[in-house]
This record gives structure tokens, C-alpha cells and sequence, in this order.
């Protein structure tokens, strides 16, 4: 059998997909995969050294909104489909599962879909989030299922008609727990280190982070911040002018992020909407208290008080007394919270569940 993947980028896919296609490989099957060109060498070459073949996908932009673009994008996909003649089509993020899924109805190719968050465009409401979910409900008709990564995000497709295919809930994209290993505590005369990893942006609540650092700074001068990951908005001044003021360090998009996670004693994730956070899963496999907003794909990760704290979202207030009350506990405490979630991580987000379930409908699709 041959799998066509179809993703926005390779960085995510080698992340946290790379299980799955080893196994599909060593299994015996013909894998290729398809993502723009962007950000991607490394990750395209790793992906390549599993085994798994590489196409160039056309005229996909994660954030463009051009009709004529995302035409041009159909049509590069039903002449991938054509050209491949894959038995099962796998689909990740918005504009992959809404122009492959319709390739694949048109093309009569059997395809399973992974919606990995609702996105900005569903969020933010409007014209958009109509157009948006317009487009999913043609994309996702005819799936032979279609995998989500929360239970609100699957209630919400659902309940408003979106998807009337089976579907099936993933705990996220699970976590290699055995590459995320538990990490040791940092020493007890360290200032407590604050670590945010992800894309920079208003949505992951990048402004609310900074602004919170400032207030947290001005009262414990010796906390650290460190905010790791590339910039996706235009949010660079603000974030350079934190570390020039030495409010915050700043940190470009690492291959590896362990490092940072070992350096630190929580993770701290004000993001407004998740599919499921991944950064908080890997934080929380190698030890580190999770201290992340309350919405879904989010609140799953840790439980509250036990192996890290919730806080409101977009609310800086809430984020800085959160922020004084990790600092405050001991350093027994913070230490027991980070070890309780690896617990968590092993017992409910490992990655092979997330494998597992995939092989089993691939194998039906056979």
C-alpha cells in the first residue's frame, strides 16, 4: 500500500509524526509526503531518512486567504492524487484537510483527517469563521474518519454539522516519551526560570506574556523568563525590546528544545486556543510543572494544583498571579508537581496510543 501525507509544513510533521511514519515504513509501506518549501530542510531530509518520499506542495500558504491560491492548490492536489494513485491519504491542518479531502472525494481515494485545532480563522468569529467552516464541511464529507485532538474541538464540529463521518478522539499527537525523558530538578539556589516555546504570536498570547514579565520583574528581579521560537507575526520589536530591557531572554526556534525545557522549572503557555499543546506535553514528560491558560487543548495537559496551574486566558492579571503563586511554593513542591505530570504524560499522551490508533484505520482502509 501507498500513504499520501499531506501537511502545512515538514517542521511538524517530522515533530510529531515522525512515530508514525517510521512504523508505516517498517511495515512495508510506501510513504510519501507532501509540504511548501518553507522552514523545512532539515526536517524534509530527516523525514526522507525514515524511508519516506518527498513532493513539493504547491501554492499552499498557512495564512493566505487568495480564492485564486487555494484553486491552484486544489488542482495541485487532484494531480498529486492522479500522479501517486496513493491507497489512503492522510490529512493534517486546515487547508490539507479541506483541498485534500475534496481532491480525494474526487478523486475516489479513501482519506483520514486530523483536525489539530480549530485555527485563528474559526476563533476570531465572522465572515471568516463562516467561509472557514463552509469549506471543512465540503473537505471533511466524505473522510472515512476524521481524528480530533479535544473533546471541545470534536463536540463543536458535531454539534454545528460540520463533520457527519465517524470520528475519533486522539490524546493530541501524543509525546516520545522515551526522547522527552524526565529531567533532573534545577538546583535550589537557581531563580526560577520561566520557559515559553512556540511560534510568536497574539493568539499564542505573546502580548499578555510580555506584559506579565514586566510586572513579575519589577517585584522579583531575580525570576527568569526565556521565550523561545520564531516570530510569525509582527511582534519582533515588542519581544526584542523585553530582552534588551532584560525583562524577558530571547531565543530563535531551536531543532531541540530539551535544553531549555531541563533549564527551567515550569513551562508557561497563555495561548488562546490549542488543538492540543504540544509544548505542554514535552515540558511535562521531562519533568516541568505546566502553568498554561484554561481552554481546551490546554487544560487536558496538566491537572490544576497537582501538576501545574491554570489561569485565564488573554487576562495578564490572572497570568501574574499565577506566575507569584509558582514562585512562592516550595521547591519540594514545584519539583513533585513536574514529576506528577511525566506521570500523567506516560499514563495518558503517549505517543504509540496516537500511532496505534492510526494503524488500526489504515489497516481497515486496506
Amino acid at each position: 500500500m501507498k500513504i499520501l501525507i499531506l501537511a502545512n509544513e515538514a517542521v511538524g510533521l517530522y515533530s510529531f509524526r515522525r512515530e508514525l511514519v517510521q512504523r508505516l515504513v517498517s511495515h512495508g509501506y510506501e510513504v510519501v509526503f507532501s509540504v511548501p518549501n518553507n522552514r523545512i530542510e532539515e526536517s524534509v531530509t530527516s523525514l526522507v531518512a525514515l524511508g519516506a518520499r518527498y513532493v513539493q506542495t504547491e501554492y499552499l500558504s498557512r495564512r493566505g486567504t487568495n480564492p485564486t491560491d487555494d484553486l491552484k492548490l486544489l488542482a495541485f492536489y487532484r494531480e498529486l492524487l492522479r500522479h501517486e494513485c496513493p491507497d489512503v491519504v492522510l490529512t493534517y491542518t486546515i487547508k490539507p484537510n479541506v483541498y485534500g479531502g475534496i481532491a480525494c472525494q474526487a478523486e475516489g481515494i479513501p482519506y483520514l483527517a486530523n483536525v489539530t485545532g480549530l485555527g485563528t480563522s474559526i476563533q476570531n468569529g465572522g465572515a471568516l469563521q463562516h467561509l472557514t467552516l463552509d469549506l471543512y464541511r465540503r473537505g471533511l464529507a466524505k473522510a472515512r474518519l476524521v481524528f480530533f485532538q479535544n473533546v471541545a474541538n470534536k463536540s463543536f464540529f458535531e454539534d454545528n454539522h460540520i463533520v457527519n463521518v465517524p470520528t475519533h478522539l486522539l490524546p493530541g499527537s501524543g509525546v516520545n516519551t522515551s526522547w522527552f525523558k524526565v529531567a533532573d530538578y534545577p538546583d535550589r539556589q537557581q531563580p526560577t526560570t520561566f520557559l515559553t516555546v512556540g511560534r510568536i504570536m497574539r493568539d499564542k498570547g505573546t502580548v499578555e506574556l510580555v506584559e506579565a514579565a514586566c510586572e513579575v520583574k519589577s517585584k522579583h528581579l531575580d525570576v527568569r523568563f526565556v521565550l523561545v521560537g520564531p516570530f510569525d507575526e509582527s511582534l519582533e520589536d515588542a519581544v526584542r525590546y523585553a530582552d534588551s530591557a532584560g525583562v524577558l531572554e530571547y531565543v530563535p526556534a531551536q531543532s531541540d528544545v530539551r535544553p531549555y525545557y531541563m533549564a527551567s522549572h515550569a513551562l508557561v503557555h497563555p495561548s488562546y486556543h490549542e488543538g492540543m499543546s504540544n509544548v505542554c506535553l514535552e515540558a511535562a514528560a521531562m519533568g516541568r510543572a505546566v502553568i498554561a491558560s484554561n481552554v481546551p487543548g490546554c487544560r487536558e495537559t496538566f491537572d490544576d494544583g497537582v501538576t501545574g496551574i491554570g489561569f485565564e486566558p488573554r487576562n495578564v492579571e490572572s497570568l501574574v498571579g499565577t506566575l507569584e503563586h509558582f514562585i512562592a511554593l516550595p521547591w519540594e513542591q514545584k519539583r513533585a508537581m513536574g514529576l506528577a505530570g511525566r506521570e500523567k504524560v506516560v499514563r495518558e499522551f503517549n505517543r504509540q496510543i496516537v500511532v496505534d490508533a492510526y494503524m488500526r484505520e489504515i489497516e481497515r482502509c486496506g
